[in-house]
């Protein structure tokens, strides 16, 4: 993922999902669980990689995770995604979320993150990114 500001004003890339954080995805603390919040990633990365390739996708590889603040129950996130880059039968996803705090309505990006897939068929084999 290319440099960016610690605190940009505004996300990058379309809105992929966006949901709540609720109690059964937080630990003791009213945290939410890191795993929880990279699973979201997934899903809406899988989404816009599904889109560009036309095709299933299967993720192959996660670069540069960076949790940068807790998420609360509650709150609401948005994961947003841009395609980085496309190769032969692969695509880079660059992730962020988003959060709209609960308790004060204000907006902060909490992760960010790379996610690679690679465009598979019905059989599970790589095959071209379609264009």
């Amino acid at each position: 993922m290319p440099a960016a500001p610690e605190n940009p004003a505004a996300p990058t890339g379309e809105v992929v999902i966006r949901t709540i954080a609720m109690p059964a995805d937080a630990n003791g603390n009213g945290d939410i669980f890191g795993g929880w919040l990279v699973s979201q990633m997934d899903l809406g990365g899988a989404i816009l990689a599904r889109n560009t390739a036309r095709s299933r996708v299967t993720t192959v590889a996660i670069d540069g995770m960076a949790f940068l603040h807790p998420v609360a129950v509650g709150d609401t996130i948005s994961c947003h995604a841009a395609v980085a880059s496309i190769g032969r039968t692969s695509m880079k996803i660059d992730i962020e979320v988003w959060v709209q705090r609960f308790t004060n309505n204000t907006a902060q990006r909490v992760t960010k993150g790379c996610f690679t897939y690679v465009a598979i068929d019905d059989a599970g084999r790589p095959h071209p990114v379609k264009r």
